[in-house]
Order: structure tokens, then sequence, then C-alpha cells
């Protein structure tokens, strides 16, 4: 999937890296509409879900996605997802989240997306993204309607 954004610069995107609670579940569960546009991108870009599973649903709600879970240490979780996202080519990943801990991912990734959702956004994580948007659905429309993402990013 490759983006071109005048002034910004180009994303040529081949993972997406994506934190559970609070980004993609509310209260521990996953919508069908949050499936269903995961499902869709993972054609496009290797989907990786990150979480500490404070819900403790994480298998269970991954059913039927295609994406890959990455389960993450509670104690640490910023570091450890920090740790994950190095193993990738930071050049060619989209980092979305909406937690302190999402903070680094945001900021380092090549692409970092902020959500506000019904579990709110940290300040952190806001200052570390490159977009804030108010819900998953935005954030992953904004990946698979790029036009989207050049309008707001664009110099």
């Amino acid at each position: 999937m490759k983006i071109d954004i005048p002034g910004w610069g180009n994303i040529d995107i081949e993972n997406i890296v994506i934190d559970l609670n609070g980004t993609i579940a509310t209260d521990g569960r996953v919508s069908l509409d949050v499936r269903e546009k995961i499902n869709s991108l993972s054609g496009q870009a290797k989907i990786y879900i990150l979480t500490a599973d404070t819900q403790g649903t994480a298998d269970k709600e991954m059913s039927g996605m295609n994406a890959e879970l990455i389960k993450i240490p509670g104690e640490n979780s910023k570091q450890g997802k920090f740790d994950f996202l190095k193993t990738l080519d930071l050049e060619v990943t989209v980092a979305i989240g909406n937690g302190s801990n999402d903070q680094h991912i945001l900021k380092e990734a090549a692409l970092g997306i902020a959500v506000l959702g019904d579990e709110g956004v940290s300040t952190s994580a806001v200052r570390s993204a490159d977009v804030i948007v108010k819900n998953i659905q935005n954030a992953l429309d904004l990946l698979s309607k790029p036009k989207r993402l050049i309008a707001t990013l664009r110099e």
C-alpha cells in the first residue's frame, strides 16, 4: 500500500501495528465492522494486534481476524510494544493506538494515528501521533481511503 503525501513524504505501508484494548476493542470487545475493516486491510499489509490483554479477552476476540496477536507483558507494556515495533522496518510501518503505553510506537512508526475512542486517549499518545481521529473506524478508513490521509497531512 503506497501513499504519496505532498510536502510530507511517501509511505509504502507493509505493516500495521494496532493496540487492542481501548483502540480496536471497547471493554475488551471488537465490533463486527472493525473486524471487517481489519480483514479488508489485511490483503494490503501485515497486521499485528498488540496487547497486554488487560481484559483477558484477546484470544477470543482475535478469532476470525486476519491479524497476528502479539501479547506484551503488562508490567512494562510501553517498552514491550516499542521493542516489538523495532523488530519491523519502521519506515514501512503504521502504528495505531490510544494509550500512554502506545506513545513510543506512535512516535517512531512512519505514521502514528491516535484514536479517541470510548475509552479516551492519553495526552502522551496525542502528542506522539501524526494524526488524531475520533474512532478506530476513522483510523482504518484513513488507510483504505488514502485521499483522506493526504488531505490531512499534505503541506
